[in-house]
């Protein structure tokens, strides 16, 4: 006769979150009717629509940043056990991390105030990238690095957005007396996000296994690059590195595209009508810059729409030979629109000195790619044709989304650069 032993697992009364949500929702919404002070709160008409966008900003890029760091909070001992690190060994990852936020994190935040707390905060993104990368690309990374990344840049995270915040709250001039308003909604929105990444992290490995690690991570990569190009040098960047990953892959594939299925073209004389077209877009750009009510980037805006709808139908709609040209001469004349502004945004947003740094790191990442998918598509036939394609047209739309984000954060001259 066997003998049944009956095991549960003790779980916090449902009612219990739904009375913290409430209690929060009615703390927050209940402060302007029962606040004393002489300062106004968030939520009075008397503040300033400029520190309101200020504020709101931070608050975005803060909260990114939280999730990003509560993301990996999930995983601990479960992800340290898939790649069979015993529990000794898991203590002295945790001293390493420890050690590096001691000795590494220190030097930085002394560091901080001699580079910049923006640079800081740069660099919290970027570590959180490159983890995030690692994991994703390799079987199995190092934890040790992993540890080490991350712990380091925790350290960042409790001291350089606070201070970031407070320098450019008092660069832009706001009363000082609103400065306790951030700082609770900081707190606030950190323990938001926090709950947030660990629902997110859950519902992503809700079944465990690697596989559902690796999606969780690519999670954290996309949160990574939202947080690092959500800065108006970052979407240029971004947009600089998509036209030139696009136009250097409708450049090796235009001609394979028009002679598919072994129809016979005169690419010769097709060649010129592109560069033609590129040249009336370029005569076209003067026109519309100077005749025009719309910005730069809201011009630029649907001038990428029309661009990545033009590869986007190259790639995955047969057409005929006619339509194709078509096609790509209107590409090539919303380049020769693109080209142009993007440069007169540079002038606007972009330091001199930082110039050439600038256009040179956003066409890195863009000929990495180009590399990858020659090397995926033509080499080893991994990736078809229009596949390549379609990813350059989602980079064309997705710089048209940099250029609407920058449009609502507002022209700032590039003496103030650095600002959200």
């Amino acid at each position: 006769m066997g003998v049944v032993i009956e095991s549960s697992v003790w779980e916090p009364n449902a009612s219990l979150f739904v009375f913290i949500f409430f209690s929060c929702l009615l703390s927050v919404f209940l402060l302007p009717y029962a606040t004393k002070s002489s300062s106004p709160s968030p939520f009075q008409l008397g503040v300033s629509p400029s520190f309101l966008r200020f504020k709101r900003n931070f608050l975005l890029i803060y909260s990114l940043a939280s999730v990003l760091g509560g993301i990996w909070s999930v995983f601990g001992e479960f992800e340290w056990s898939n790649y069979g690190v015993s529990r000794e060994q898991m203590v002295l990852i945790l001293v390493v991390g420890f050690g590096a936020s001691l000795l590494v994190g220190t030097s930085l935040g002394v560091l901080s105030d001699i580079v910049g707390q923006r640079k800081m905060t740069l660099i919290f993104c970027l570590l959180h990238l490159f983890v995030g990368v690692w994991k994703r690309l390799t079987a199995h990374p190092s934890v040790w690095l992993a540890s080490i990344c991350l712990s380091v840049a925790s350290s960042i995270f409790s001291y350089s957005f606070e201070t970031w915040m407070v320098l450019e709250h008092e660069k832009q001039g706001h009363r000082q007396d609103l400065l306790s308003d951030t700082f609770w909604l900081m707190t606030f929105f950190e323990s938001a996000s926090l709950i947030g990444s660990q629902a997110l992290a859950n519902r992503l490995v809700r079944t465990g296994g690697k596989t559902h690690l690796a999606s969780a991570f690519s999670a954290t990569i996309l949160l990574a690059l939202i947080s690092i190009i959500y800065k108006r040098i970052w979407l240029l960047a971004y947009a600089q590195a998509s036209v030139h990953f696009s136009v250097s892959i409708v450049w090796i594939l235009w001609a394979p595209t028009l002679v598919a299925d072994g129809r016979e073209v005169h690419l010769g004389l097709i060649y010129p009508c592109l560069l033609g077209a590129r040249m009336l877009g370029t005569a076209i750009f003067p026109w519309v810059i100077s005749g025009s009510s719309l910005r730069t980037e809201e011009c630029l805006v649907y001038t990428f729409i029309i661009s990545g709808l033009a590869v986007f139908i190259i790639a995955y709609d047969y057409q005929e030979i006619g339509v194709l040209v078509s096609l790509f001469c209107l590409f090539h004349a919303c380049i020769g629109i693109i080209l142009p502004s993007l440069a007169r945004l540079r002038t606007m947003y972009v330091p001199n000195e930082l110039r050439g740094g600038m256009i040179s790191l956003s066409l890195a990442p863009a000929n990495a790619a180009v590399l990858l998918f020659l090397l995926q598509g033509g080499y080893y036939r991994n990736v078809g044709n229009s596949a390549i394609m379609g990813l350059s047209a989602i980079g064309l739309f997705s710089s048209a989304a940099c250029m609407h984000f920058l449009k609502r954060l507002g022209k700032q001259p590039y003496s103030n650069w650095h600002k959200l």
